[in-house]
């Protein structure tokens, strides 16, 4: 879940528990350059919003970009700000009367959802005032090995000389509070089939050595592999994104964007968008 957004990672970062010791790859996270026409000027940095502690993955590269960069653009440039996350949370993810989130799934997907409620300790009973969405987030953290230790979005936040927020902690959990029932379920329950520790610790691998292709397999196989969830979690974010991205770059602001790597690839992606605008889009690492 730590992949669709720093609001979430903010949120499951409060009830942390240690991380798993082991070896990470040298850090070489995919990077892009962007030129415009004009002499427009830009990078492109595909994040990840939950990074064990001792996974380095500054490089040459990436601190190179950021040195002639003046401007970070993140999805929450508040982001440090817990209490406000939980608080919008609170709000959204509350619904008195809620049926045990076995009646809210499919018959065939209760025997999945039983072993993900019995890995985190969790009751099927224990959610009646809690929508499906948060639900999931709340157990995705209670059943995982290794809770979010550290970001790279937080880290670019506090070194940097200037921000800006694509979105707000109020719209990101919005867009998993809009989806429907239905949407939420299979949210649930992709989550339910994708907790194993082991697969996270493969994303991490993937993600420090720029492997877009593993992880964008992974992704089609969870849950942007659903239309629906793909149209909310990621299509329509990146079309909402690229009006304020394009407007720094022909303000000449330099601009080095640092959101989610699932922004960064598939044919609706920020790449790929920008470069239906005239831009020219480089991969440099």
């Amino acid at each position: 879940m730590f992949r669709w957004g720093p609001a979430v990672a903010v949120l499951l970062a409060l009830a942390g528990c240690g991380e798993r010791a082991r070896d990470w790859p040298a850090p070489s996270p995919a990077l892009w350059e962007v030129s415009g026409p004009a002499g427009q000027h830009g990078w492109l940095f595909g994040t990840i919003h939950s990074l064990p502690e001792r996974a380095h993955w500054h490089s040459a590269a990436v601190d190179t970009a950021l040195a002639h960069s003046n401007v970070l653009v993140v999805e929450i440039a508040n982001l440090n700000d817990a209490a406000t996350a939980k608080t919008v949370f609170d709000r959204l993810a509350t619904t008195p009367g809620l049926p045990p989130l076995s009646q809210r799934v499919r018959p065939q997907d209760r025997p999945a959802l039983a072993a993900f409620l019995a890995q985190a300790g969790m009751r099927d009973d224990g959610f009646p005032h809690t929508e499906t969405w948060a639900a999931t987030l709340q157990l995705a953290n209670a059943a995982r090995q290794r809770a979010p230790v550290t970001g790279v979005d937080r880290e670019l936040i506090a070194r940097a000389r200037r921000v800006v927020g694509l979105e707000t902690f109020a719209s990101q959990y919005g867009v998993f509070d809009a989806l429907s029932p239905e949407e939420q379920a299979d949210l649930l329950m992709s989550e339910a089939v994708d907790s194993d520790g082991a697969e996270a610790d493969k994303r991490v691998v993937d993600w420090l050595t720029g492997d877009l292709h593993a992880l964008e397999r992974d992704s089609a196989a969870g849950v942007l592999g659903d239309p629906e969830l793909r149209r909310a979690l990621q299509t329509a974010r990146n079309e909402a994104w690229i009006g304020p991205i394009v407007g720094l770059l022909r303000a000449r602001s330099r601009p080095f964007v640092a959101v989610g790597e699932a922004h960064m690839f598939g044919d609706e992606s920020l790449p790929t968008l920008l470069r239906a605008r005239g831009y020219t889009v480089k991969r440099v690492q």
